[in-house]
């Protein structure tokens, strides 16, 4: 196992810069997720650790080693990719055996890894029948199992679950969790989807447009985004943002929406008076009042089961709220919600940073 430093990272192809001069430090052992939009430089940096595109500035280290001119296979590091890139004639023993039989290994030392990565992923009655024969799940199991039998000081994972339908998504969630939990290996994951970044990273970098926003723990984030964008993208369903002007008046502090609404600003809210700013809360946060809080418009009511989503207007602005109580409220029919101060937040409208005093 080894830590991998990035320093300073740049990522040009021809005049276009993709990366930005991206800074981030992994520990070793640790399960960092890189998080973003597509187009955002994620599996470009992947790439780049991995040697499969070159560095235009920078640096980056494995452990104490400076790999950027080191080729791939000198890197000590194995990927899953999003395709499995699995070898269609090859039956799955064959295709988790071929790197260590490439690498000249002892047929004893081969079977006994590959028996090994089996024994982890439940792929012990599988190892002979060849990919078309397999389902996805279990595709992407044998994906894992031939990175496992490398032994790499880091895993690196390209997206390794958007092909698979939702249900199966999940449940590789956990066993790709439980697998880490087990080796302890260095893994960067990347992934567009936040949900597989909050319930699988120890650490998660948020990234966009080849920069980094904010860099933490899944909760942290959550609890605490930097900015706007973070506070979008972390959550699900997406935070609501209502724009709005900050009052300050008598040592009261209150948000101003364009319709004359008044809400108490968070307690930890900074800013001006006066400040164009926008007012954030997550739909969890929203509780029902019989009047006053934010008037909206239900337009769509899912429920769930489990709890029940709402989806309203408030002067044109999309509003979601969730409840764990279970309403019929009528479309077109105005209900009144009141966030959680506790958990709302101020983010000034021109540069999206959160306003915390």
């Amino acid at each position: 196992m080894a830590s991998v430093t990035i320093q300073a990272v740049k990522k040009n192809f021809g005049d276009v810069p993709i990366l930005h001069g991206v800074d981030i430090d992994i520990p070793d052992g640790s399960f960092t997720v890189l998080v973003g939009p597509s187009g955002c430089g994620k599996s470009t940096l992947l790439r780049m650790i991995a040697g499969l595109e070159r560095i235009s500035g920078g640096e980056i280290c494995i452990g104490e080693r400076r790999v950027n001119d080191l080729p791939p296979k000198e890197r000590d590091i194995a990927m899953v990719f999003q395709n499995y890139a699995l070898y269609p004639h090859m039956t799955v023993r064959q295709n988790m055996a071929f790197s260590l039989a490439l690498a000249k290994q002892s047929q004893s030392e081969i079977d006994s890894k590959v028996g090994r990565a089996a024994e982890i992923l439940a792929l012990g009655a599988l190892l002979d029948r060849y990919p078309r024969q397999l389902s996805g799940g279990q595709r992407q199991r044998v994906a894992m199992g031939r990175a496992i039998v490398r032994d790499p000081q880091v895993f690196l994972f390209d997206e390794p679950l958007s092909n698979l339908d939702a249900k199966l998504r999940v449940a590789m969630r956990s066993e790709i969790k439980e697998l880490h939990q087990r080796l302890k290996t260095t893994s960067i994951y990347v992934t567009h989807d936040q949900i597989e970044a909050m319930t699988m990273g120890d650490k998660i970098v948020v990234m966009r447009d080849g920069r980094i926003e904010q860099t933490g723990t899944p909760l942290a984030l959550y609890d605490h985004p930097a900015n706007q964008f973070v506070a979008g993208f972390i959550g699900s369903p997406a935070m609501n943002f209502l724009p709005g002007t900050l009052r300050r008046s008598a040592g009261t502090v209150s948000v101003e929406l364009p319709d004359g609404t008044r809400l108490d600003a968070p307690a930890s809210a900074g800013g001006v008076d006066g400040q164009p700013i926008v007012f954030g809360t997550r739909p969890e946060h929203l509780t029902l009042a019989d009047t006053g809080g934010i008037p909206a418009r239900v337009v769509v009511m899912e429920p769930t089961g489990m709890d029940t989503f709402v989806a309203c207007r408030h002067e044109g602005v999309e509003l979601s709220a969730v409840f764990r109580e279970r309403h019929d409220f009528a479309p077109g029919s105005t209900i009144h919600l009141l966030p959680d101060l506790q958990r709302a937040h101020l983010f000034d409208a021109t540069s999206g940073r959160r306003l915390a005093a």
